[in-house]
């Protein structure tokens, strides 16, 4: 079984004398770990539409992203186990104390785990290959299984 790290390798393409080259090839270095396991990778963001192929906008890696003004951010998050952080379930009608909203359209995929998604109505349980559609919604994630849960984001800014 192959294991999945908690901070990825980055490859960034560019050009260079009119060819395709690997211009980048590191283990990503804007990373974050503001509870112990939970491992916010921040892997590209930009701030323009349509995107400016040469430029990498280079922002603070924080547990809720500030998406760029007609930008976008792509972070890959490691989620350990609710009890590994700490989290105990809540009593019915009180929020998850990760309850969080973004002004963002968000595509999320589950690449391995799985994960509660809980909405303030409602919740369900996510497993590697399921995708989300967050569209700034107030919602927080739960993981009451035994091991980590990897999931991609990507978050495009959105109409206020």
């Amino acid at each position: 079984m192959t294991t999945i790290p908690k901070i990825p390798r980055r490859i960034v393409t560019g050009h260079k004398n009119g060819k395709s080259v690997i211009a980048e090839d590191a283990i990503v270095n804007n990373v974050s770990e503001d509870f112990p396991g939970l491992v916010i990778s921040d892997i590209w963001s930009t701030d323009s539409m349509p995107v400016d192929l040469e430029k990498e906008t280079r922002i603070p890696n924080t547990a809720i992203p500030h998406t760029p003004v007609n930008g976008s951010y792509f972070r890959y998050v490691h989620i350990p186990p609710d009890k590994d952080l700490g989290i105990m379930p809540t009593s019915a009608g009180e929020p998850h104390p990760l309850m969080h909203q973004t002004q963002t359209l968000d595509y999320i995929i589950i690449l391995s785990g799985e994960i509660y998604l809980i909405l303030e109505e409602g919740e369900t349980l996510l497993k590697a290959g399921d995708i989300v559609v967050q569209r700034g919604t107030n919602h927080a994630w739960s993981n009451r299984s035994d091991t980590p849960c990897i999931q991609l984001a990507i978050l495009l800014d959105a109409k206020k």
